[in-house]
């Protein structure tokens, strides 16, 4: 953890973007946006991640897709061991990216979608080995898989996630002067 914050407010933040991690993907099926499309349990996982550590991300990422499937029933059961390899990766090299190595938003997000779909696309491989899944790794990584299916999403990241990072900076700046 990180010694620019508390115990208490790590906890209560990572609590906060675990339970965003739950509510944004109900938001979204209730208007008809799928999850496999728009990916919306990322965008928090980014945000703990940009927004309050690299830890902090790598948390919400492995316990959101598991309690979101516990008390929603998305993600599909299959899918919840690969987003749990998948969403840490985006939380804590988000993170890592923005606030360690102190790299450009845009940067920081693109290294870490890029880091976590390799992994999920590692994990269907090697879940594949053992299990029968929907989707092999070929045709994750093909043009008719799931990346394409979901760039709609990675562009609503890629609008959304360096919006909200900037709005935050500024109101933390404007409430230290």
């Amino acid at each position: 953890m990180t010694a620019s914050i508390s115990k208490a407010r790590f906890a209560s933040h990572t609590a906060l973007y675990l339970a965003l991690s739950v509510l944004l993907p109900i938001a979204f099926h209730a208007f008809g946006m799928g999850g496999r499309i728009f990916l919306p349990m990322h965008i928090p996982v980014l945000l703990a991640g940009f927004l309050v550590s690299a830890e902090c991300g790598l948390i919400v990422g492995i316990l959101a897709p598991a309690l979101s499937h516990v008390l929603t029933g998305m993600p599909p059961t299959y899918a919840v061991p690969l987003m749990s390899m998948e969403l840490p990766l985006y939380g804590f090299v988000a993170g890592m990216a923005y606030r360690k190595l102190k790299l450009n938003v845009y940067i920081s997000l693109i290294a870490a979608m890029l880091v976590g779909r390799l992994m999920f696309g590692f994990g269907l491989f090697l879940l594949g080995m053992f299990v029968e899944m929907p989707y092999t790794a070929a045709v994750f990584f093909s043009a008719g898989g799931p990346i394409v299916t979901g760039l709609p999403g990675i562009a609503v990241q890629i609008v959304i996630v360096p919006v909200i990072v900037a709005a935050v900076a500024r109101k933390m700046n404007s409430n230290r002067v």
